[in-house]
């Protein structure tokens, strides 16, 4: 490997880094830097600036690596990313104007903050803290897989993986430490620019590539070369990503987006709710580029493009690597590191004020700036969790984000039954999520589970069963006296 490409890759990751600094201490309030600057940006958020780091939970390496990858290796289950998108942003147009208010009224900086004011229950603050760092580890696991596959690429395949990762997470530390929330949010909107001019360049150049005549033409001989990529349940047919899976695993993402702690803090920096409806609005656009990722990877699997160990979520950066010009390597390593950078510092910021503000705040007294150094050594600490599930892990991104989301939608039954269910109580809250988590991790209950819903998404099954039992509890309880 050339230095062209690590050059032109640090060059685009340092610049960034640096206008995003700057930016942030530009607009950083007059206080200096407190809690409520460095989690949820002051609150100020606008249009155009909400609209950047919303659409960096969707812009991650999960779309660009871990989409491609899934495409190379199943064919149609991919298809899960253009409904998932639409899904959430359908979802999130009622829901995230309601998270904002609850926000601003309550003067809320985390998910858990929710649950406390809602419920009335500071115990189960916690037990929702933890629960949402856990959810946010496993997110974090995610970017540090595609750090870790770009500095190989960069650095070369005999750096080891732990250096790879442990770097990653340096390097996705130092920049969130520096600024915060807004220093994340303006780089995202660098990052979504070169996502979509490595978009628009690759799918443009893809079918000359591969000997192909035009992009639809792509599709028709990778079609002819595998009949069942185009539908369900794809190449690997013993994999069950049949369209029960499809629909139930597209149905558990929509419903856990804005459930992930870090999309309650973004809520929370909103200006207004206008500001939120808008995005919702146009969000759902970005999913159009899932075309021309999927693309890329059906291109290259004509083009028999086989990554180190069949790591799948090494696919395009292989493919790209051994068909394109050395500066365009480096563009995609650059955008990938951002890709990754933007959101893995984001979910760390997330995990670091839960953790200051819901775990450790209930037990002493904690100052402004005191409470900012207890999340930023918090964080360092997730990191290091998030590397330890690197190093033992080889499943697709996909897989990961899955799972994540299954983890994380064990509060999504506490989120809605609190907007829409007075009735709901602190204990019904708890004993779902206990029944929902011992459906998704204990071996007997899941296997149990399976058995009666076949072919649904693990996260959704789980889910159903935390909800039930909720409504089983609240209806059983004596209602309460009117205040």
């Amino acid at each position: 490997m050339t230095a062209s490409p690590l050059l032109i890759a640090g060059s685009i990751v340092a610049l960034t880094v640096i206008a995003s600094l700057w930016y942030a201490a530009r607009h950083r309030s007059a206080a200096g830097l407190n809690l409520d600057e460095w989690a949820v940006g002051g609150r100020r958020f606008g249009t155009w600036i909400f609209w950047f780091v919303n659409a960096g939970e969707i812009y991650t390496t999960f779309a660009l690596l871990g989409i491609t990858g899934y495409a190379w290796a199943f064919g149609a289950p991919a298809y899960i990313a253009f409904t998932s998108v639409s899904l959430a942003c359908t979802l999130g147009y009622w829901l995230m104007p309601r998270i904002w208010h609850a926000g601003r009224s309550g003067g809320l900086l985390t998910q858990a903050d929710y649950f406390v004011q809602r419920y009335q229950a500071r115990w189960l603050g916690a037990v929702v803290g933890i629960a949402g760092i856990i959810a946010l580890i496993m997110y974090v696991q995610i970017q540090l897989t595609a750090l870790s596959l770009v500095f190989r690429l960069t650095l070369g395949s005999a750096l080891p993986a732990a250096w790879a990762s442990s770097l990653a997470a340096l390097l996705m530390l130092l920049f969130v430490y520096l600024a915060g929330l807004r220093s994340a949010a303006f780089a995202a909107g660098i990052k979504d620019v070169l996502m979509l001019v490595l978009v628009v360049i690759l799918g443009g150049t893809v079918a000359a590539k591969v000997g192909a005549d035009s992009m639809l033409d792509v599709f028709q001989r990778v079609q002819q070369l595998h009949p069942n990529i185009g539908h369900f349940p794809g190449l690997d047919a013993a994999a069950g990503l049949d369209t029960t899976w499809f629909v139930t695993a597209a149905l558990n993402v929509a419903l856990g987006t804005w459930i992930f702690p870090h999309m309650f803090q973004l809520c929370f920096a909103a200006r207004d709710a206008d500001t939120i409806r808008r995005n919702a609005i146009w969000q759902p656009l970005y999913s159009l580029s899932y075309f021309f990722i999927i693309l890329l990877g059906f291109a290259a699997l004509l083009a028999g493009t086989q990554p180190e160990g069949g790591n799948l979520n090494a696919v395009l950066l292989q493919f790209v690597a051994d068909r394109y010009s050395p500066w365009l390597v480096g563009l995609l390593a650059g955008t990938v590191c951002l890709l990754a950078l933007v959101p893995g510092s984001l979910l760390l910021l997330t995990a670091g004020s839960i953790f200051t503000r819901n775990v450790v705040a209930p037990l002493r007294e904690v100052g402004e700036r005191q409470a900012v150094w207890i999340a930023r050594t918090a964080m360092i600490v997730f990191a290091a969790c998030a590397v330890l599930l690197t190093l033992t892990s080889n499943e697709s991104l996909v897989a990961v984000g899955l799972a994540a989301y299954g983890a994380i939608g064990m509060l999504a039954p506490g989120v809605f039954f609190g907007f829409l269910w007075p009735r709901t109580r602190a204990v019904a809250i708890a004993t779902g999520m206990a029944a929902g988590y011992t459906a998704l991790w204990w071996a007997p209950a899941r296997q149990l589970l399976s058995t009666a819903l076949p072919g649904w998404d693990s996260g959704l099954a789980a889910m159903l069963v935390n909800a039930l039992v909720v409504a089983v509890i609240t209806l059983a309880a004596p209602r309460r006296p009117a205040s």
